[in-house]
């Protein structure tokens, strides 16, 4: 058993954080945020010329682990893009029978077609004006893969989440390829595997954020020396260290129990989504209280994170939903 990530594996993280080092600096997540656009192109055709669309396909040699280490990287830089609907459209489609989907396959591996998630009951998509498929359907009933166009409205609204802005669509008369029934048991692992990639990038915003506020304390002065020397202030950081570094662990383990069909993975992926979405929530308030002042402005950039927490923490359910699911599966 191996409790550390491998070579390869950090080399994967490495590879991803300096490609977005490159394409989406502070800069670009402004300008981003003052346009129009539900979507990035540049950044987009940088993750995927990384060959990120082929970590969920079958033979890949990878698995739900090593898409959960990309999506921490993501969420980490707070960068745009439908990548987790992506991921999770390419693993559905390479499983499935429904040969007109399978047609969409290569498209998607390689970035070229764009899915969004459409999971749940909320109309809510993210990147829907750039997406050309959603992933739709409920945990209790079939998984489609519905083409955009004719049949389907989209309607942008003001979103909390400034990196990837959602708009409201609705899917009345679209044409729409069922990948998987109601009752088959892909329906509920790609639901899981969506929480945990969730989590994921609520723990890559989450050490994001600390890292940010410890570089903070060192550098900023006061009364002649580095704020991070004053006591409060040194309990409030080791506060944000403690509640951010145990969740990785449980990150990896939903990951892992999803990748090796352990009998507690689906109680592990509610588990890591809620823990995580309220532990991110957390700690970027903590990092806008520990900057002070310049935390809450527009032009220094926490707020990206911070609503993009708020945004993790809802989507999908809550955690105290997501909390009742995993009592209800312990069975107590």
């Amino acid at each position: 058993m191996r409790f550390h990530l491998s070579e390869e594996q950090v080399a994967i993280q490495d590879a991803i954080r300096g490609t977005l080092a490159d394409c989406w600096q502070l800069e670009q997540q402004h300008k981003f945020a003052d346009g129009e656009a539900d979507f990035d192109q540049t950044s987009w055709d940088a993750l995927m010329a990384l060959g990120l669309g082929s970590i969920l396909l079958p033979d890949s040699g990878m698995g739900l682990l090593d898409a959960a280490l990309v999506c921490e990287v993501v969420g980490e830089a707070a960068a745009p893009g439908p990548l987790i609907g992506q991921l999770l459209s390419v693993a559905a489609v390479a499983h499935t029978s429904h040969e007109a989907a399978k047609a969409y396959l290569a498209g998607l591996e390689a970035g070229t077609t764009v899915a969004a998630l459409a999971l749940g009951e909320s109309p809510y998509v993210q990147c829907a004006k750039a997406a050309q498929l959603f992933l739709a359907g409920g945990r209790d009933g079939a998984l489609s893969l519905i083409e955009a166009g004719e049949g389907v409205t989209i309607e942008a609204v003001k979103s909390t989440d400034r990196s990837r802005p959602i708009s409201r669509v609705s899917f009345e008369g679209a044409k729409s390829h069922e990948l998987f029934a109601a009752g088959d048991p892909m329906v509920s692992k790609i639901h899981d595997a969506a929480l945990v990639l969730i989590a994921a990038d609520s723990l890559g915003g989450a050490q994001k954020c600390t890292d940010m506020t410890v570089a903070y304390a060192k550098e900023r002065e006061q009364f002649g020396q580095p704020i991070g020397r004053f006591q409060g202030l040194k309990h409030q950081l080791a506060h944000m260290a403690l509640d951010v570094e145990p969740a990785r662990a449980q990150v990896w383990y939903a990951a892992y129990a999803h990748d090796a069909n352990l009998p507690d993975a689906e109680r592990a992926a509610a588990m890591a989504k809620a823990h995580l979405c309220d532990v991110y929530v957390r700690t970027t308030r903590a990092a806008v209280a520990a900057h002070g002042g310049i935390g809450y402005t527009w032009e220094y950039g926490l707020n990206y994170w911070f609503r993009r927490a708020a945004f993790n923490r809802a989507w999908l359910g809550s955690p105290l939903q997501h909390r009742a699911r995993a009592a209800d599966l312990a069975g107590w």
